[in-house]
């Protein structure tokens, strides 16, 4: 007995047109909708949201990618809030669901790869803070749509500083508004302003501080951390600096004497001194002291052809503007030159050790938990820090040649040094390898040591006795005076 087949090829459907439709089995049609178009075009959406602005989020399933599930937001054309690597779906209870919560402009989602919470923050351009472009530091944004880079506010001036620590915070956004209020540096004041991205236009604002540090904001309105003080005199066209004369109401100078000087060196190198009321320079000054606070080559706040004087010339340019600064006070009558002292902290105690060592401009200095041993410093430091130093200092025979250390010949007067003995960035060996050096060479010197101390003196005990010890010290050694508190000196070695 034989069969015939149940079915031959479906036919075509029925042309257009009024004709009729073919007819065929149930189940043999032909259809226009294949399993690529279902599996391509299968787009499930689910678990909405709304975000501070009232707009729509939901999670999109994208069979094309694998089943990856997308965070999407409602735009003018609907806009991925993960990025590429990133799925949006949790395994909770094997069923999942609860993939992401908002709030305001904050997305936070269950990563399905590795099932971690992530925080996305909702927005079209990304905002940071770059010098590639003008040689300062300003800000700019990433458009993602068109994927440029555009200048948010182009100047001639910073725009942040060196982020030594977390948490600086040079501008910020007003709310869900386009206007973001920033602070910058330029000339060695601190200038704050309200941009406008739609139109680009500044609002500068009128603020009674030369030095600001952080800015805050919220929807209506930001806070800010100042300071001030009057602008000291720039004394030079190549280098920057402060200078703060003696003053004090209840006294003057003798009519046929200068002013003794101490010159301050910043530390970082990477960083820069500020224009601020600062009660450290004004005990010197109230004191009948002249006081200069160098903003060195290598400084920040001047932009990036500034700071990058000091690349491979760690120890020669902030050392030479600090003595052609020195120099200039003493040309200028402003004070004496046989009375020119130099300090310093961290990086600016390098400066003043290897003033003393490479130079002949001071005749005395102060270290504080300054560098003597560059090598040893890049052996020993910590590891934020451990390359820090390469693009300053260079080959293996620049970090000997400006070692202060393997030059204490060429020292010929006194220093003091103060070392906190927990300091990890710049060591204890530090400073006892230069006090032991130039007291067996026979200078007068001194070290004094903080138990519990580390890279900066903290307590107070500490930030008075350095002071009142330096002063002294140089009074003894350099001043040719009495000073009128009443301290008790520590021994000088090769003096007391």
């Amino acid at each position: 007995m034989s069969s015939s087949a149940a079915s031959s090829t479906p036919p075509a459907a029925a042309a257009a047109g009024g004709d009729k439709p073919a007819v065929a089995p149930y189940g043999s049609w032909r259809s226009p909708i294949t399993a690529d178009v279902v599996s391509g075009a299968d787009r499930r959406l689910g678990g909405i949201a709304l975000a501070g602005d009232g707009r729509l989020l939901w999670i999109e399933g994208r069979p094309e990618e694998k089943g990856r599930m997308v965070i999407v937001k409602e735009e003018d054309n609907p806009v991925d809030v993960i990025p590429q690597e990133f799925a949006a779906r949790t395994l909770a209870q094997e069923y999942g669901g609860g993939a992401f919560a908002v709030n305001k402009s904050v997305v936070v989602f269950s990563n399905y790869k590795d099932q971690r919470l992530y925080k996305q923050t909702l927005g079209r351009e990304l905002f940071f803070v770059t010098d590639r472009g003008s040689g300062f530091w300003n800000i700019y944004k990433w458009v993602e749509q068109t994927n440029e880079i555009v200048p948010v506010y182009s100047l001639d001036a910073e725009f942040t500083t060196p982020l030594w620590v977390f948490g600086i915070s040079s501008y910020d956004f007003l709310g869900n508004s386009d206007h973001i209020v920033f602070s910058y540096r330029q000339k060695g004041r601190s200038h704050l302003g309200v941009l406008d991205c739609d139109s680009g236009s500044v609002s500068l604002l009128d603020i009674p501080f030369s030095d600001l540090s952080d800015v805050v904001a919220s929807d209506d309105y930001f806070y800010i951390e100042g300071a001030s003080a009057s602008i000291p005199q720039s004394i030079a066209k190549k280098a920057y600096a402060y200078f703060y004369p003696p003053s004090n109401p209840n006294f003057q100078g003798l009519a046929d004497e200068k002013p003794p000087l101490l010159v301050k060196t910043h530390g970082g190198p990477t960083a820069e001194t500020r224009a601020i009321l600062d009660l450290s320079v004004h005990y010197w000054t109230s004191r009948g002291w002249a006081y200069v606070d160098v903003n060195y080559g290598g400084s920040t706040g001047y932009g990036r052809e500034y700071r990058e004087r000091l690349l491979d010339k760690w120890g020669i340019v902030d050392v030479d503007d600090c003595c052609s600064c020195a120099r200039f006070l003493v040309e200028s009558g402003k004070v004496d030159g046989q009375r020119l002292c130099i300090t310093g902290r961290s990086a600016g105690g390098y400066a003043t050790l290897a003033a003393l060592a490479f130079r002949d401009t001071f005749k005395a200095g102060a270290s504080l938990y300054g560098v003597g041993d560059l090598t040893l410093l890049r052996t020993e430091t910590h590891k934020f820090e451990s390359h820090y130093i390469d693009n300053l200092v260079g080959n293996e025979r620049a970090y000997y040649e400006r070692s202060p250390i393997n030059f204490v010949n060429q020292f010929t007067c006194p220093v003091i040094l103060f070392q906190g003995l927990e300091d990890k960035v710049v060591p204890p060996d530090q400073a006892r390898k230069i006090y032991n050096a130039l007291k067996e060479k026979g200078l007068p010197v001194a070290l004094v040591e903080y138990e519990g101390g580390q890279h900066g003196f903290r307590k107070a005990e500490n930030i008075k006795f350095t002071l009142e010890q330096m002063m002294v010290f140089f009074a003894r050694l350099v001043g040719k005076f009495e000073v009128a508190d009443d301290i008790t000196p520590i021994k000088i070695e090769n003096f007391d």
